[in-house]
Formats: C-alpha cells, structure tokens, sequence
C-alpha cells in the first residue's frame, strides 16, 4: 500500500522589538540570567501589561505578507497552566481572534510551485528559559516575556523537503522585514510538527504526532522523513501509531519519544481582562503595511529586471544583509552586473576567509559604488580596480580618487603613442587586417591581446579599443 504524509506546522518568531510583550524590559539575548526583567516579567502583585506597539506594527507586516485577512481589532486571551517556565501561571495569547487569518504561502519545490494554506498568526508572550541540570532546573526570566508570533498552517505539506521550504520562506520573510534575526540556532525561530500518515486517496486522517522544537530547516526535513518511514514500519508490521510528543535526536537522526498524549489539555481560555480591546484605524494597518522593507520574492524580480541571472540574483537574496549592501552600492545607479560580481565573487571571498559578515565588512557600499562607476566609465581597469580595493581593506578611508591617480601613473595616455604602437601591430599582421575587413569582428580581441603583450597592459581598454577601430577604418 502506498501512503503519504499529512504534515501541519506551527512555527513561533521571537520579533526583534526594544521591550518585551507586555513590559518595559528589555529584549536581549546571552546577557547574564535574569538581568532584563522587571516586576511584571516575574509576576509581581500588582503589576499590568501594556501592549507592544512595535510588535503589533511587525504581526500586521507579516501577516500582510503572507496574504491574510487582518483583524481591526486586538483581542488578548489567557490561556492557563500550571508550569515551572510560565511565572504567573498563564500565558497572554490571542486564541479567539488571531490578528492575521485565512493566509497563504507558495513554495517552489524542485521547478513545481505548491500553495500551502495558513491557518492563523496570533501574537502572544514568550515563556522564561529553562536550564536543567542532573539534580535542578533553574530560571532565566530574561526571555520571559518576549514577543511572539506563532504562524500555524493547515495541513497542506505532503513532506520534508516541502516543509524544509515552507520554513526557509516563513524565515526569509521574517528577516527580510527585519520583524526577526530569524536564527533558529539561538531560538529566535523554533518550529513544531505535526505528522500523520495515510493511504494515497483516502481523505481522512491518521494518529497524529507531534515533534517538538526543531532548531535548523535541515533537522526539520530529516524528523519528518524519519517519522514518515517510523509510523509506515509501525503500521505494516501490525502496529498502531500513538497519539504522542516525541524530539528529534541529531545524533541517531531519529525521533524519540518525550510523552504520550492522552486527553487533551484543557487550558480554559477566557478574554485578557486587563487589556481592553484595541481597535486598529485603517490608516494604522496600511502605515504598517506601506512602510515594510522590500520581501527578498520582489527584490528577486527586481534584481532580474536589471540583467542579472536566476543564479547570481538567488545568490545575493539568501541573505538580507547581503542583499541590502548590494541595494546600497547600486542606489546611485552603478551597474547591478559588476556590482554583483564584486559582492559575490571578491567580497564573499574576504568573507569566508575570516569568517566575517557582511556588516563587518570594511569597504562601505558606497566605496565599492564609486570604484564600479570609474570601472565603467573606463578610467579603471580590472586589474587595477582590484588593486584599489586590497588597499581599502587594509585601510577603507583611504581616498579612491587619489588611489586612482595613483595606480594610474603608468597608464599610457598619450594617444598619438598608442596610436603608433596600434599602427605597429597592424602592420605586423597583415592577413588578420584582411580577416576584420571580410566581417571577422573577432580579431578585435585579437589586436587588443597583441596591444596589451605589447604595452604589458599598461593602457586603458576603452580608449585603445576606440583607437584600434579608428585605425581599422582608415584602412
């Protein structure tokens, strides 16, 4: 019998705001434990949560990007348990009235596009970190408190590799509009699953599973791969799949077993009674909206529009901080080709060899855009412009003009002297003067190779290739 998965996720985003949820404190991470908090992160009588603005401004973005109906109104419920990372013994979310509903998502997996639906986006707090220890558990309340989204969608994933991609575009989304670092590594984006497997054509559902805290897009697609194959081997060999929570482990590649579910939790929800609803004007959600950076989607069909290739414009959108330095050399209209071949080739380089980010890069955008435009306009050639450019690393407030002059000194720019050594190689050859004359435009590069042999490169390309024409036609 043949079966396919039917595959949910529930991806929570901690957003890059200044102060948490609902208090002032700060939003920080690795700083020492339970530093950043004030009394309402650890529940003190008394205390009353206010709402993030910010963190409203980030859901609506969000939710607009991934095509949701968004509510007008914010509705905050509590959703109560009992629980040592939980400080006052309930979490402020929005189960009733998520701002963002009835949203979607389309996915390109291998050359095929698959729409998967989402459910909802709500917004609520994070909860306080744990450590444990062999005899312990302690308490970080530094992260209690933090801002969320959770994005939950429906059902529509069929496997790993398509929700390997529905995470990789959830995150690019996230960070494009800088409402998250989205680095699941430090938990700023951490991904539940919930799997079952079926017959191919039956439409009702299996025993569902979920897996808990997934910290990378590679380990998601290997839970689910291994899960499918777990619960198929269980069923064919007689088995039934159980109603259970399990983990993935990276060392075996495989799930394990956390808890087994039994009845569903009854969290009791009723409506936050110390925030009142909070109507949102027309002119707030589209301000919101209007004001998002650029999706890393458009800046893909942007980035080809102005001549680059599908290889060379994915390349520059896998990283929001590459691509802005890329936007911000070529604001001032230097060419997207050599721009893109300068970020992705020479400065990835620097880059890899000293493990070091774009934003610690020494050579500013508009440095590397100045050295572009005197490259096009002809003053520059290759050679030397990357000559230029090993100088600014050493020392990036050096001034490029003068390193210009500088590398320059030795440019031939007399032309009646290379108008003599043009006439020279002409005379040399003859047979290939007669080849250019019967339509052989390609023996142009073959006099430019002669003139720069003969000038050991020293002249500027763009001049002499007009000369080599000029002398070409007098003949």
């Amino acid at each position: 019998m043949n079966y396919e998965a039917v595959i949910g996720l529930e991806i929570h985003v901690e957003m890059k705001t200044k102060s948490k949820m609902f208090s002032s404190a700060p939003v920080t991470f690795g700083l020492e434990p339970n530093t950043e908090t004030v009394p309402l992160d650890l529940a003190f009588p008394g205390t009353m949560p206010t709402v993030n603005k910010q963190a409203v401004i980030n859901a609506i973005r969000v939710s607009h990007a991934l095509h949701m109906d968004i509510d007008n109104e914010l509705w905050f419920d509590r959703k109560n348990y009992f629980y040592s990372d939980l400080p006052k013994g309930y979490q402020i979310t929005q189960q009733h009235r998520p701002i963002g509903k009835n949203g979607y998502l389309i996915v390109n997996v291998k050359g095929s596009e698959k729409k998967i639906r989402i459910e909802r986006l709500h917004m609520e707090e994070d909860t306080c970190k744990q450590l444990h220890s062999f005899d312990c558990t302690l308490l970080d309340y530094n992260r209690a408190g933090v801002p969320l989204i959770e994005i939950v969608s429906m059902p529509d994933i069929r496997s790993g590799e398509e929700a390997a991609k529905y995470v990789e575009e959830i995150r690019s989304i996230v960070s494009f509009l800088d409402v998250s670092d989205g680095k699941m590594e430090e938990g700023s984006l951490r991904c539940d699953v919930n799997i079952s497997v079926r017959p191919v054509g039956y439409d009702g559902f299996g025993t569902k599973v979920e897996i808990k805290n997934l910290n990378s897009i590679a380990n998601v697609q290997k839970a689910i791969d291994f899960e499918y194959r777990r619960q198929i081997e269980l069923i064919e060999s007689g088995g039934q799949v159980q109603q259970e929570t399990r983990r993935f482990d990276e060392g075996s590649k495989m799930t394990v077993l956390m808890r087994v579910k039994t009845d569903a939790v009854d969290y009791k929800y009723f409506i936050e009674p110390n925030i009142t609803p909070i109507k949102l004007s027309d002119e707030f959600i589209k301000n919101a909206i209007d004001t998002s950076n650029e999706l890393a989607q458009s800046k893909l069909k942007r980035y080809k529009q102005k001549g680059l290739n599908d290889v060379d414009a994915s390349i520059l959108i896998a990283n929001k901080d590459i691509s802005n330095y890329f936007d911000e050399a070529t604001k001032d209209g230097a060419s997207f080709k050599i721009v893109s071949n300068w970020v992705i080739g020479d400065i990835q380089s620097v880059l890899n060899k000293n493990n070091m980010s774009i934003n610690d890069f020494p050579i500013k955008p508009s440095s590397l855009s100045k050295l572009v435009k005197l490259i096009e306009s002809g003053k520059l050639q290759n050679k030397q412009a990357r000559e230029i450019f090993n100088k600014l690393l050493e020392n990036p407030l050096l001034d490029i003009d003068e390193l210009s002059k500088s590398v320059n000194k030795d440019i031939i720019g007399d032309e009646d002297v290379l108008i003599g050594i043009i006439n020279q190689i002409l005379d040399e050859n003859p047979s290939s003067v007669t080849e250019y004359k019967n339509g052989r435009d390609r023996m142009i590069g073959f006099f430019m190779g002669q003139l720069m042999k003969k000038t050991g490169g020293k002249v500027n390309p763009g001049v002499a290739n007009k000369l080599l024409l000029e002398e070409l036609k007098r003949r």
